[in-house]
């Protein structure tokens, strides 16, 4: 029975991080900016929540504070999906976004011992400085570019700035996770985001766009970022990649080791790297100096928790 489970679990975390990875293809397929796209995905994401009972039966008993408390977290949340997808649509390309969101390892380490009041880990700092590394070889490794829309350099920043901030709400989330049922904390972080930014759009948008789009007469497979199935991607994007991972990846969580989630989820970059060679054809416009760089980042957040399982061991 209980390998039974641990399979089962397994498999649901395999499906949660392989969603995950499709969370920065939607980013590029949809259509318009990313502050209008991170406003439909916590909306969406916020009304699905809403729906369950255990969320409401969880908000009756939070306190005022606590619920403070994961409203401010879920503006970080908000600021970090801002940024992600802000990088995705500064550099046209999901694989730069996803290689500098593996530099969230190294943030982790100077943040994780200040919130929570531990001790840093040498070894942590370390692999997290080899990961920085990684992210110089590909600065160094894109091409010059002339498209006045698209700035790898910019893109770069944002991401970095994305994954610090990954970094940042992941502790926080960790350090209040008992303070409520995780569905009702999920529930209110996303309310969070939708409501600091129906408040921002329609004020510093032009054209605001109140609603997916979706027109099929326009679909071209060949093209499928015109904004024909924007309405499509949004709602795969929240139900799919934000509602069902969130579940799959707590029930996941109670049957697997801490070192067998960590090693599983850290596939999410290659999944999503993969993914934007396969759809966009993004190797096309990548040297060996962007793989190298990407394959140092990937290595060094495989070690970590290598090095730590050998650590327990010992």
């Amino acid at each position: 029975m209980k390998q039974s489970q641990n399979f089962k679990a397994l498999l649901f975390l395999h499906i949660a991080v392989f969603l995950w990875g499709f969370t920065a293809i939607f980013g590029k397929l949809i259509s318009y900016g990313s502050t209008t796209l991170v406003w439909h995905r916590m909306t969406i994401a916020a009304l699905a929540y809403f729906l369950l009972p255990t969320v409401w039966k969880g908000l009756k008993t939070i306190s005022f504070t606590h619920f403070r408390t994961f409203f401010g977290i879920g503006i970080i949340v908000c600021a970090h999906w801002l940024t992600f997808y802000g990088s995705i649509k500064l550099g046209n390309s999901v694989s730069i976004t996803l290689a500098c969101l593996g530099s969230a390892s190294f943030f982790a380490a100077i943040i994780e011992p200040i919130i929570l009041k531990s001790k840093f880990i040498k070894k942590d700092i370390l692999i997290g400085l080899v990961v920085i590394v990684g992210v110089l070889f590909i600065s160094f490794s894109l091409p010059e570019n002339n498209n006045i829309n698209i700035s790898y350099p910019a893109a770069i920043g944002t991401g970095l700035i994305s994954a610090a901030l990954a970094a940042l709400f992941t502790t926080l989330n960790k350090k209040n996770i008992e303070k409520s049922h995780p569905l009702t904390i999920s529930a209110i972080e996303m309310l969070a985001g939708a409501v600091l930014l129906s408040i921002i759009v329609p004020l510093t948008t032009q054209n605001t766009i109140w609603y997916p789009q979706m027109d099929i007469t326009k679909f071209d497979p060949l093209h499928l970022q015109n904004g024909a199935l924007d309405l499509v991607w949004v709602l795969v994007l929240a139900i799919f990649c934000t509602n069902l991972t969130f579940y799959l990846g707590t029930y996941s969580l109670k049957y697997l080791s801490a070192f067998t989630a960590n090693l599983t989820v850290n596939l999410e970059p290659i999944y999503g790297i993969v993914l934007g060679i396969l759809i966009f054809h993004e190797n096309n416009e990548l040297n060996m100096k962007f793989y190298i760089g990407t394959i140092i980042i990937i290595s060094a957040i495989f070690i970590n928790p290598i090095l730590s399982l050998r650590k327990n061991e010992n």
